[in-house]
């Protein structure tokens, strides 16, 4: 299937320049404090306006092809434009989640040398915070959000529309190959420091196919509230809006309690959710506004199979599930082919294996790690930047090895069972955390939930007592023996959490992925936010 005949985004886009079009083909949507949207377009002719003056920017600070610079930002217009200015100078950007502060931010900054970085102003302190850590960082511009503007900046920082170049000659697009690095792309750093994978032009180009083979086209308008600095938003929804003229709509961050009024308003036909996400959705309380929405199709990743149908029903929507990862690998299960619950099958090319712990071929319903080979037999491959022990564990004998325990049907339908040595054993059962997380998320006082494991206080190895991280509707009025009873009456007793932990928010990555790390060094069975069952 053939991807794109540009070498680079910046060739597609001045490709573009002048097409028509009756509406803008990207739509970024925040809200101020009393809920009006404040909305920000972008079509071609002015991604490749913007793009000049920011590539005329850049290159006055010395940055040419292979120089790197960071965007730490959340889902702003000008997170493009700095896109379409990187591809114009053959610069490599590294989009990194705008809640990084600290240590990891000071790691990852140093790790792939960035020579600058374009943030939103909310992030200045966290700049400050490690910019003396840095010596490479030479320059910072700041994207402007609400608010009145800092009177004064830091050394190094200057405001993006104050460095702005808008007079002077079109620069023309650096000769890159279609293998030329694109983009660093950190991973989340859950077993150790973030590893940094290098995602070329063309990798960029062939992601775009995705939308398609989920059966979106121009007549749709698509959403997503997940951070372009996840290879989501970035490799899905924003790579198929560029390359195909899908229009696309993209909240600044996502948020639960404005998505109906968001999806009615600008006329969403698709909505792009991660796992955890369907949770949170699920346990609101129902209001009309879901019901009356233009929603045709949820393409999710990591929908429970326990709440497939139910989400569908009363969200009056199709689903597509798919897996992936920003390393490779892809599956789909469309709408009335596969079976609930299932990931699907990979694409033409691509086939998807189980193996066991000795690389043997696993038999139907044998859990077993779940790896992508290419039909040609040609290895794939993987550079994490200056890693590459990691890259050829990554892509040992030429096959993808994704890190997950999965299995397969005996037709070959491919499922997700749980990360390696992450799996949820209880009295010799394994728990499925998705459908207790269904049942809890129904209890009216839960506004979302995580289910997750902590050694089993009876010692066996391998066993794990089950932790409910509940956020509350309202924290004065919780009552954890009201939710125990509640899971007491739907749940089997094996599914019953041990510990109600209440927390403020569940910690989540860029991508709305739960941090359970964050969870279990907060968690202690005598602490004051944690509830056992009354005897």
């Amino acid at each position: 299937m053939q991807t794109s005949s540009f070498a680079s985004l910046a060739q597609l886009v001045k490709s573009r320049v002048n097409s028509p079009s009756e509406s803008p083909l990207l739509t970024f949507v925040a809200h101020d404090d009393t809920g009006v949207n404040l909305v920000d377009h972008r079509h071609y002719d002015s991604l490749w306006r913007r793009g000049q003056m920011l590539a005329r920017a850049l290159a006055s600070r010395g940055m040419g092809p292979g120089d790197r610079f960071a965007l730490l930002m959340q889902n702003h217009a000008e997170f493009v434009d700095a896109i379409i200015a990187s591809s114009i100078l053959g610069t490599v950007f590294v989009p990194i989640d705008p809640r990084t502060r600290g240590k990891k931010l000071q790691y990852m900054l140093d790790f792939v040398e960035c020579k600058g970085i374009i943030a939103g102003s909310y992030c200045l302190d966290q700049l400050i915070e490690v910019a003396p850590e840095v010596p490479r960082l030479e320059w910072m511009w700041l994207v402007h959000a609400e608010g009145p503007r800092m009177a004064s900046l830091p050394e190094k920082a200057d405001w993006l529309d104050a460095v702005l170049v808008d007079e002077g000659d079109e620069l023309p697009i650096a000769a890159l190959s279609p293998e030329a690095p694109m983009q660093m792309l950190f991973t989340s750093g859950t077993t150790g420091d973030p590893k940094a994978i290098i995602c070329s032009h063309g990798r960029y180009a062939a992601a775009s196919l995705g939308v398609r083979m989920c059966g979106i086209d121009a007549n749709d308008r698509m959403y997503t509230g997940l951070s372009l600095t996840h290879g989501n938003a970035l490799l899905f929804t924003l790579s198929g809006a560029l390359y195909n003229q899908i229009p696309a709509v993209l909240s600044r961050k996502f948020t639960k309690s404005r998505l109906w009024s968001v999806i009615r308003e600008f006329r969403c036909t698709t909505l792009n959710l991660l796992g955890g996400m369907t949770t949170a959705i699920y346990s609101e309380p129902k209001s009309p506004e879901e019901v009356d929405n233009p929603l045709r199709m949820v393409i999710c990743s990591g929908m429970p199979k326990e709440l497939w149908d139910d989400f569908a029903q009363r969200f009056g929507v199709r689903i597509v599930e798919w897996y992936g990862a920003a390393e490779g690998g892809l599956t789909f299960n469309l709408p009335g082919v596969g079976p609930v619950g299932s990931l699907g099958k990979p694409p033409p090319g691509l086939a998807a294996r189980i193996l066991d712990e000795e690389d043997r071929e696993c038999e139907p319903f044998q859990p077993g790690e779940i790896v992508f080979a290419n039909m040609d037999g040609s290895p794939i491959l993987v550079d994490y930047y200056r890693n590459s022990e990691a890259s050829e564990k990554k892509t040992r004998d030429g096959l993808l090895r994704m890190g997950d325990i999965g299995y397969r049907d005996e037709d070959g339908w491919l499922y997700f069972m749980h990360r390696k040595g992450s799996e949820l054993r209880r009295n010799g059962e394994f728990i499925s955390p998705g459908f207790i997380e269904k049942e809890v998320s129904e209890h009216p006082d839960v506004d979302d939930v995580f289910i997750y494991g902590v050694p089993s206080a009876s010692g066996v190895p391998g066993e794990k007592d089950l932790v409910a991280a509940i956020v509350a509707r309202n924290p004065a009025t919780w009552d954890s023996e009201s939710l125990f009873a509640f899971c007491g009456k739907r749940l089997e007793r094996n599914s019953v959490p041990t510990y109600l932990q209440l927390v403020d928010e569940i910690p989540k990555t860029a991508s709305e992925k739960p941090l359970e790390r964050v969870l279990l060094e907060s968690f202690h069975p005598d602490a004051n936010n944690v509830y056992t069952r009354s005897k």
